[in-house]
């Protein structure tokens, strides 16, 4: 067995089950994170907790099985992106702040990134059918790329009027 293997397949797994498991719990109560996308200022705030959703339980199946890894890596760093941009940045860096800082989707967009140039390791349903992991050098470009795409034409913040 050989380690980088072990540990790419211990990074997809791990990474893919909690972002899977976040989208479950999205779809679980879709109706709580649509009124939550329409008060961060989400245009068309039902599709979107629909899309992110299916996005992370998607791309997290994707990431534990090793399938599509680039894409599926692509995916991750997009949603994450997203979350820092729309809700994250403006509390701050560290996780323990109120309503979280963006410390800890920074850290899954490392991981995201470093599983999409390693690749899947030889544990993974792309190893067995041989598919070609060469995108995953964009992976991080890619992502973010996506994010400022889809904020471009979805995401009017609400803007805080001064008082007097």
């Amino acid at each position: 067995m050989n380690k980088i293997d072990a540990t790419m397949a211990i990074l997809r797994i791990s990474m893919g089950t909690s972002i899977a498991y976040h989208g479950i719990n999205k779809a679980r109560g879709i109706a709580g994170t649509t009124s939550w996308f329409s008060s961060i200022g989400m245009k068309w705030a039902r599709q979107q907790a629909v899309i992110a959703a299916s996005t992370e339980i998607l791309a997290g199946v994707g990431l534990i099985l090793g399938l599509a890894t680039p894409l599926t890596c692509i995916a991750v760093i997009a949603l994450m992106t997203v979350a820092i941009i729309t809700v994250h940045a403006c509390v701050g860096y560290f996780i323990f702040l109120p309503n979280g800082g963006w410390e800890y989707c920074a850290s899954i967009i490392a991981v995201a990134t470093a599983v999409a140039v390693t690749g899947p390791g030889s544990f993974s349903i792309d190893s067995a059918w041989n598919i070609n992991q060469s995108l995953g050098v964009f992976a991080l470009p890619m992502g973010v790329a996506c994010a400022v795409c889809h904020l471009t034409l979805c995401w009017r913040p609400q803007m805080k009027t001064p008082t007097a």
